[in-house]
């Protein structure tokens, strides 16, 4: 058992969730059985189901956790042992005090010294109720540490953001404070810092001097299934890019931190924020699916997804371009392209570096050089690869692009879960890869100003990547997207599956 573990209670309002059964439930097993929790814990269920009880919570955990991929014979010990469920009727203050007496009994029973995690896996419009309650009953303190996990989104636009903060704050302090972004406990994404920041000759490259451009592609081949009654309200903006892209824009933008904590690393992190440009209409491009084929199926346009107003202008796809003004990233343009229905799942980084000025093969007819580019992929086949020319043997004399690569998968097997990273970090208060309050406000700062525009809404067909229009984004610079694949299959190289 890992002995730096505190003792303790995680308690999971919306315990009887989609997000609990599919995500927390499954990466709280495996914690267990991989020996990296304390020997003493328990985990609290907490719904508005008033028919359900520890037996039946536990029942329907194990069926949960057996749809998940683990063996039945595994799970009926570790549910009788460690879960339990406490309804929480209307949600009124007498329901959270009776939530607090039941919390408080399971402590005094298992012998918890009184350290809580609190896991709001709620719809964002019931934050405000569940923090006044857990407030107003005297939950946001006990004898031990308490902590508070709050799942994006965090607010619609600034203002939203700003009173959510302020919400929090009001109760809670900012060290308690767990904002989490599941694309933050990626494994591939954590070691961005260590790619950049333990490999010098990366990052004495990593500049204006050297780098032409930034792509960023996060992209889906699945429509909005069963989640258009959210997603009509969000969209893409909202979806992916105020939290998830702009994560990786400050991944790989930020300066070196003082130290590898949670406070320099989110420092850094906000600083980048604060240095991209206001971002100009024409530097935007939003689009939404109609029909199309992937993967030879025909599929439905957005408009005809069930629950999706026929008359929605809600941009399924989005592309910016970036400007980010500090002496490192002056004049490199940061290119973003997010949406669903594209071709397939994929969401990769390409650094481009500059060409060399000067042709040294022009007299021998080999001029046709390409620019290197790493690939960092991060779903699926995580991965990275650098991307350079070599001389074709024989004559006429002639130059191909090939991969430097390395894959997770090779090298170490299957790689944990997002989740499970970051429910342990909350169990450490470890806060690096959680995000802060001030990083909230300063990226709906930077992108609600797209929401307040009336912007053309461009339709593309599912199973393409994106408009038309987010081609003519690059192209004013030379510039096109750059694909991993799209290299391999070029120069007739194998392509991992994706």
């Amino acid at each position: 058992m890992n002995g730096s573990l505190d003792a303790h209670l995680f308690v999971i309002l919306g315990g009887t969730g989609d997000l609990a059964a599919r995500k927390l439930l499954p990466a709280i097993y495996h914690l267990s059985r991989d020996g990296n929790l304390s020997e003493r814990y328990a985990v609290l269920a907490v719904s508005r189901d008033n028919d359900m009880d520890d037996a039946a919570f536990r029942s329907w955990a194990h069926d949960a956790l057996e749809r998940s991929g683990l063996h039945p014979s595994e799970l009926a010990d570790w549910c009788d042992a460690n879960l339990f469920y406490h309804p929480i009727g209307e949600g009124r203050p007498d329901d959270y005090h009776a939530l607090r007496s039941r919390i408080e009994l399971l402590e005094r029973a298992l012998g918890l010294p009184g350290n809580r995690a609190f896991y709001l896996a709620l719809p964002p419009r019931a934050f405000p109720t569940s923090i006044e309650g857990m407030a107003e009953a005297g939950l946001h303190r006990s004898s031990g540490w308490t902590r508070l996990v709050v799942e994006k989104p965090f607010g619609r636009d600034l203002e939203s953001a700003g009173a959510l903060n302020e919400m929090l704050h009001r109760h809670f302090e900012e060290s308690q404070i767990y904002r989490i972004d599941h694309y933050l406990g990626k494994e591939t994404v954590q070691n961005l810092l260590v790619f950049r920041f333990s490999n010098v000759m990366f990052e004495s490259l990593w500049s204006r001097d050297r780098v032409e451009s930034v792509q960023i592609t996060v992209a889906e081949d699945l429509g909005v299934e069963t989640r258009a009654g959210y997603y009509d309200k969000a969209g893409a903006l909202r979806d992916m890019v105020q939290n998830h892209v702009a994560q990786l824009v400050c991944l790989i933008g930020m300066e070196v931190p003082s130290a590898f904590d949670a406070d320099a690393v989110r420092y850094e992190k906000i600083k980048l924020l604060k240095a991209i440009a206001p971002i100009r209409p024409h530097n935007v491009v939003l689009g939404q699916y109609e029909r199309g084929r992937i993967e030879d199926f025909e599929v439905a346009g957005y408009l005809e997804e069930p629950g999706v107003p026929a008359d929605s202008r809600t941009e399924t796809f989005v592309g910016l371009k970036l400007e980010v003004d500090t002496w490192r990233w002056q004049g490199v343009p940061f290119y973003i392209r997010t949406g669903k229905r594209l071709p397939h799942r994929l969401t990769q980084i390409a650094v481009t570096f500059r060409e060399p000025p000067v042709c040294l093969f022009e007299s021998v007819g080999g001029c046709q050089t390409h620019p290197n580019v790493l690939f960092v992929t991060l779903q699926p086949n995580e991965g990275f690869a650098l991307c350079f020319d070599v001389k074709v043997p024989g004559e006429p004399f002639a130059l191909r692009t090939l991969p430097l690569d390395f894959y997770y998968k090779d090298a170490f097997g299957d790689i944990p879960d997002a989740y499970e990273t970051l429910l342990l970090d909350i169990l450490l208060g470890d806060q690096t890869l959680f995000v802060h309050g001030d990083w909230t406000e300063e990226s709906w700062r930077l992108f609600t100003p797209i929401l307040e525009q009336e912007l053309a809404v461009h339709l593309y067909s599912a199973g393409t990547w994106g408009p038309r229009a987010v081609d003519e984004l690059l192209a004013g610079r030379g510039h096109s997207w750059m694909g991993l694949a799209d290299i391999r299959k070029h120069h007739g190289l194998f392509v991992p599956d994706v």
